[in-house]
């Protein structure tokens, strides 16, 4: 049997369910998102299908207004179609995917399936995305063509965002729709897919319930304090800066207690479920919901909003007098001898070497953790790969526990565990035994922990591991401390960035000429710019500017911005195709590099913005011209064109700093996306698609861009502007220093304040954003800015 998947249908409208129809809805899939009628509906509500549809409308509202954002682009509701399961069943009749996202009940789940088997068509794959209910179970009683296409889909809260998806089969689904989905789940849905066992709550919750509360109950042994616990359990050890109490309050307490408490009777055989139970995490537990003190749905948890002398701050609660307290901003030795130290392994190893309470507490929890994952990794999973992707994938973790196992070293860790009474499983011991000394070799492949020796590591031939690229002989082509360029094949050439943050400096910069001077030669046919690191391009260094200004080495900045603006434009006009390929936040000079390509290929969560005006300059390698080039050159190409309206939308972008919050569909409003551009939703899948349309540009002969004139509004549209800013100013929105760089970006936008609209070259334009942006840098106000912003890490308004 064939699949394929043009249309789905969510059943339950819940978070859950309207958090998967917008991400379908993101890719351009049709939507049929169904839930129950109200069961308290008056005589006259029974007759009314607005009524009869409030709890789907209802959820679909929530969906639509959800911080962060469920949906790319508010068009993208458009997709989504919405009714009940009295009325509107046969809705699903022509759905290629039916998902269940109802209620976490055993009998309402199977009764639903009897109506789905009833009136989907015979190639639909029906799924059920329950967190914990035996995937089996819920199958009970349909038939076997039906089990052939059933299995579990568990996505990960909130869907957009989260890179997980677990997939269960039952032991009828039949291969063909198992592989179809994987595919379809990691090609079109963009998740990281794991194949998971029929077992309680799968792999990454079943590990993460336990392992959470053996977490929260060391740090009660050891007396922590809420914020010492998530200062400690965050970015320190590679995983997100919620750290431990923020998530459960970001999460709910209440989920997290249900969860527990279905996890706990499910479990009998699991030698650590007794921690489920935990009598001092349960009283703390039960305090709290006597309070409704379930984080931040109800405006409190472990952690509370207080207002101090006007300003808001974060208070704690203090576990012992459940008193919320300010944060006492406790410092450990063994935190400051290791946060600087960039690799996690190096880090771990030596923070776990220290004697202190936060190491201690580190060492703990990252020993049970193993040592959980290896005692229960033979039931839950196939392979300690998975567990690793789960644990990575569901919880943004840098590294599963069989990674960070290796990363502190095996053989030497096993008998430290020991010695601090953990119990190893026999598995590892044998696997050392037997002369392996890691869970990976060096080719990534894993110990296969039931039958011995290597599983051969799964590949995913639509992504391009730019390490892998540069271990190959004769793979780098040139390298320097910022940037390289890496052989792809197929004479593609990658302009890879790698400075700290990826942070523009002469040396990137530098590299980006000798690509220029490569792409000259007949063995190079193309280049592609990206990464496979966690932003694509933050902007400029600004602390390298920051000093050379208060030094007075205005002729080198100049000289930078200058190289900046030639490289920017000559990649833009090169010989032969230039695809960009970002991801993530995307900020300043990273936007100018973005649309200097030919094209992009950009992950579907990625942030653009120029907001250079935060640290107290303007945009100069040429986001402004291109700006222009793109929004204000199609409006006065016809006769009648306004130049104003473009012109104030692209002034206001540029001035206020503002960035593409929802992702790439935001960028191609702002222009610093064309519309045309391709926009992936796995980000593993962006260097190989960049690829792709470089050969594919080279296969068609497309020609360089031809160098545009710039439409320059001049003095009159100018001073339109000016007066915006002054109004602002006016009404206390603006302080005389953002006028002064309003004023430079108004002055470079419209021509340099020329007496009367014309085209110019586009260096014109360029010329007036380096002059606005060295003016800008000889104010004391704008030092200000980039010092606060390089200590502070946040904008300073002065």
């Amino acid at each position: 049997m064939s699949f394929k998947i043009e249309k789905v249908g969510i059943v339950g409208a819940g978070t859950m369910g309207g958090g998967i129809a917008a991400h379908l809805a993101n890719i351009g899939i049709p939507v049929v998102m169904l839930d129950i009628v109200p069961f308290n509906l008056s005589d006259e509500e029974k007759n009314s299908k607005k009524a009869r549809n409030s709890i789907v409308k209802a959820g679909y509202d929530r969906m639509v207004k959800a911080r962060p954002a469920n949906l790319g682009s508010k068009d993208r509701a458009s997709l989504i179609t919405i009714g009940n399961t009295e009325d509107d069943l046969e809705l699903l009749a022509d759905c290629d995917w039916v998902v269940e996202v109802i209620i976490e009940q055993l009998a309402p789940k199977q009764a639903l399936m009897e109506r789905l088997e009833a009136i989907c068509k015979p190639t639909a794959i029906i799924t059920s995305n329950t967190s914990g209910i035996p995937i089996n179970q819920i199958a009970e009683g349909r038939s076997e063509a039906f089990k052939a296409r059933f299995m579990g889909t568990h996505f990960f809260n909130p869907p957009r965002y989260l890179k997980l998806l677990e997939i269960i089969p039952i032991a009828e689904t039949s291969p063909e729709a198992l592989d179809f989905m994987v595919d379809f789940g990691t090609r079109i849905l963009g998740k990281g897919v794991v194949v998971c066992k029929d077992t309680p709550n799968f792999i990454a919750n079943r590990f993460i319930a336990v392992a959470g509360n053996y977490s929260v109950k060391t740090a009660l042994e050891l007396g922590m304090s809420v914020p010492e616990v998530d200062g400690i359990t965050g970015p320190l050890i590679g995983r997100p800066s919620t750290g431990t109490f923020r998530l459960t309050d970001l999460v709910g307490l209440d989920i997290m207690v249900h969860v527990n408490g279905n996890l706990y009777p499910a479990i009998p055989h699991d030698n650590y479920r007794e921690l489920l139970v935990e009598p001092a995490v349960l009283a703390i537990n039960n305090k709290m919901k006597e309070n409704n003190w379930l984080g931040n749905k109800t405006g409190q948890g472990f952690y509370k909003k207080t207002m101090v002398d006007g300003k808001r701050q974060f208070w704690a609660l203090n576990l012992e007098t459940f008193e919320y307290e300010p944060d006492p901003k406790t410092r450990f030795e063994s935190v400051g001898a290791v946060r600087k130290i960039e690799d996690l392994g190096d880090r771990l190893r030596q923070l776990v070497s220290h004697e202190d309470k936060a190491a201690t507490f580190v060492r703990k929890n990252l020993y049970f953790n193993m040592v959980y994952a290896a005692a229960v990794g033979q039931e839950i999973a196939n392979s300690i790969s998975d567990i690793d992707d789960a644990v990575r994938w569901g919880f943004a973790h840098e590294a599963g526990p069989f990674e960070i196992w290796d990363m502190l070293g095996v053989s030497e860790t096993v008998e430290k565990m020991e010695a601090d009474g953990f119990v190893v499983p026999d598995w590892v011991k044998d696997m050392l035994a037997s002369g392996v000394r890691s869970f990976y070799d060096v080719n990534g492949n894993a110990y296969d922990f039931i039958n011995g020796g290597r599983l051969e590591a799964k590949g995913d031939p639509n992504f391009i591991s730019v390490n892998m690229l540069k271990g190959a002989e004769g793979g780098v082509i040139a390298t320097n401390p910022s940037a390289s360029l890496v052989d792809m094949g197929d004479g593609v050439l990658l302009y890879e960035f790698h400075a700290k943050m990826n942070a523009i400096d002469a040396d990137m910069v530098a590299m980006g000429f000798e690509a220029l001077e490569l792409l000259e030669k007949d063995e190079w046919v193309g280049l592609v710019m990206g990464n496979n690191g966690k932003d694509f391009c933050v902007g400029a260094n600004i602390g390298v500017v920051g000093i050379a200004a208060a030094q007075g080495m205005f002729d080198q900045v100049e000289k930078a911005i200058k190289d900046g603006q030639t490289l920017t434009y000559n990649l833009r006009h090169s010989a032969k195709p230039v695809v960009t390929a970002p991801h993530q936040r995307v900020l300043g000079g990273g936007v100018e590099m973005t649309m200097a390509g030919w094209e992009s290929v950009a992950d579907h969560e990625t942030y653009m913005g120029l907001v250079e005006v935060g640290v107290g300059v303007i945009p100069a390698f040429g986001g402004l011209k291109e700006l222009l080039r793109r929004k204000m050159n199609p409006v006065m190409k016809d006769p009648h064109g306004d130049p104003l309206v473009p012109m104030q939308a692209i002034f206001t972008q540029v001035a206020t700093a503002q960035v593409g919050t929802t992702g790439a569909w935001a960028a191609k409003d702002l222009g610093y996306l064309k519309a045309d551009d391709t926009v992936v939703f796995n980000s593993d899948h962006r260097l190989a698609k960049a690829k792709s349309r470089v050969l594919q540009l080279v296969a068609s002969g497309a020609r360089a861009p031809e160098v545009e004139k710039i439409y320059a509004a001049g003095r009159d549209v100018y001073a339109a502007l000016q007066l915006g800013v002054q109004s602002f100013v006016w009404g206390r929105y603006a302080s005389e220093h953002d006028q002064l760089i309003g004023k430079k970006v108004a002055y470079a936008l419209t021509g340099g304040g020329i007496s009367s609209p014309q085209w110019v070259d586009p260096w014109y334009i360029l010329d007036l954003e380096r002059e606005g942006f060295l003016s800008l840098l000889g104010e004391q106000k704008t030092l200000d800015r980039i010092t606060h912003m390089l200590t502070k890490g946040k904008p300073l308004r002065n």
